[in-house]
């Protein structure tokens, strides 16, 4: 499985015409020991990233975190990290990034480094900005703010996502295409940017198999033969269908179930698996189409796991994709699992860099992207470079007896694996569809007697195959991202010994065996594990 690496945005000016960068990784941390610190203020990167304004969306979220936290670790001389963040005013705002981003434990070094001085520095470099993605001008109501960041900001990172695989079609339309239209409308009134950096992901490539390069989307390009995709329309679509339902009295909940359907519906019929992917392309697209000579870098990271070093070992947020997995199987409520074990999984660590929801090794190349296409030139006008970010590890649950927070080991069973989903889907009917099968016989003869466990059984049943049924494309993946443009963009980091070590971002220099089993199942145990 790739890693999820961070990259910087000097990634750009290395395609002549149109790249995509892929990330093939698990998302490690990146470290800075205290010995290192001349090395560190030698580091084009960092000297690159002093005095910038930067513009962050999605900054609650887990990517953007850390990538705040390496900033402001590497660089304390940063001017200021414009943080957006939805809330409906500027107290708000702040009292988010308060509790969500500061109280984090992502951010013990940086408290300690600081002591007294860590909540002065922070709010030096910090300004939490009110407003939205999904609305024009980012939703900033305050008119002499956005003017203040259109003087100012020179990058832009634009990691807001909703990763729901089968959100609603109306939110995921919002926030993943709109939303990408909206940055970057804003990011051309910045006159002083030099970068709009978006996080994508490499599974915009749907089920594609063999070698998938980094290539940006056309305007209306699908994965079907014959199709193509007016986003307008999607809209139009959208609409259409909310105004109909509306007309119906219908309530909350059918609303919402019926436009989750509608986004796997219209994303099926367009060659994605899923709503997430289908509409993470439409952004894509709608970036290209409309970026002009604005200079745009698109990151495509694989499946994102915990910090690998620093600043904190194994930290992560929420369960990521594989960690339900995890998770399941540790709890004991996985009574088998399927997926080819020939395959090797696209996973991306990170490693202290920034930036959430898809690759070779993320763990620089946040930091990576933004600053290494610029100070090194790599950047060209009239181009969009897209990276595809991973790295590669090939099993997925714990070898040795796993511990819980309170250090007793939590006692695991070996479950069978189906290669195919032929047979899986064989098993789950003969285990259990088969078996609610004829407590519904016997719910019937009892006049209604057992209706309550049967319909618990057969709702648990159904929410089972349902996440069978978005997980399947994954778990039998036969595609392998090309990341030339990610090797390009090591290769020129490797020009710097100081910038090399502190940004790293090559999958071959981790040992893999070693952050899976004792970084990130651990970190998964502790931070995550409920």
């Amino acid at each position: 499985m790739p890693l999820v690496v961070r990259v910087t945005h000097q990634l750009r000016r290395l395609i002549p015409s149109v790249a995509t960068y892929s990330i093939p990784s698990l998302s490690l941390s990146l470290s800075v020991s205290e010995d290192k610190s001349s090395d560190m203020e030698s580091s084009r990167i960092v000297e690159f990233l002093k005095d910038k304004s930067i513009l962050i969306t999605g900054s609650t979220g887990f990517l953007a975190k850390i990538f705040v936290e390496k900033v402001l670790r590497v660089q304390p001389e940063v001017k200021r990290l414009f943080l957006l963040v939805r809330a409906a005013d500027a107290a708000s705002a702040n009292q988010r990034v308060q509790t969500e981003i500061l109280e984090k434990d992502l951010f013990k070094v940086l408290r300690d480094k600081h002591g007294d001085g860590f909540h002065p520095f922070v709010a030096s470099k910090l300004f939490p900005v009110a407003g939205d993605i999904v609305r024009e001008d980012l939703g900033i109501q305050d008119s002499n703010l956005r003017e203040k960041l259109w003087k100012e900001v020179g990058i832009v990172v634009n990691v807001a996502a909703t990763t729901s695989f089968d959100d609603r079609y109306d939110v995921a339309l919002g926030i993943n295409a709109l939303g990408a239209k909206h940055i970057l409308e804003f990011a051309r009134r910045c006159v002083r940017l030099e970068m709009l950096l978006h996080v994508s992901t490499a599974y915009v490539a749907g089920e594609q198999s063999g070698l998938i390069l980094e290539k940006k989307f056309l305007m209306g390009e699908t994965l079907k033969g014959g199709s193509y995709l007016d986003i307008e329309a999607e809209l139009r679509l959208v609409d259409k269908k909310k105004r109909e339902l509306r007309a119906e009295y219908a309530t909350e909940e059918v609303e919402k179930l019926a436009m989750k359907r509608l986004g796997m519906m219209r994303a099926r019929h367009f060659g994605w698996p899923n709503t997430y992917v289908c509409t993470k392309a439409m952004g894509e697209m709608l970036l290209g189409h409309l970026r002009g000579d604005l200079p745009l870098v698109i990151l495509r990271p694989t499946i994102i796991t915990s910090v690998h070093r620093d600043p904190l070992p194994g930290w992560i947020e929420g369960t990521r994709t594989i960690d339900s997995v995890i998770m399941g199987y540790v709890k004991g409520k996985i009574a088998c699992m399927f997926g080819d074990l020939d395959i090797v999984a696209d996973v991306v660590r990170t490693r202290g860099h920034g930036g959430e929801r898809d690759d070779g090794d993320h763990g620089g190349s946040l930091e990576s992207a933004v600053g290494v296409h610029l100070p090194h030139g790599l950047l060209r006008e009239k181009s969009d470079d897209v990276l595809h970010s991973g790295a590669e590890c090939v099993t997925l649950l714990p070898r040795e007896p796993s511990r819980g927070k309170d250090g007793r080991i939590i006692k695991t069973r070996r479950v069978p694996v189906f290669r195919n989903m032929t047979r899986f889907r064989l098993y789950m009917a003969l285990r259990y569809k088969l078996p609610l099968g004829v407590l519904h016989l016997i719910n019937l003869l009892s006049c209604g007697r057992f209706a309550r466990g049967y319909n618990e059984l057969n709702r648990k049943y159904k929410f089972v195959m349902h996440l069978v049924d978005l997980y399947e494309p994954y778990a039998y993946f036969r595609g392998c991202f090309d990341d030339l443009n990610m090797e390009r963009l090591r290769m020129a980091m490797k020009k710097d010994d100081a910038e090399a070590w502190m940004f790293d971002f090559d999958p071959k220099h981790v040992d893999w065996d070693d952050y899976f089993y004792r970084i990130h199942v651990p970190g998964v145990l502790k931070y995550a594990f409920k």
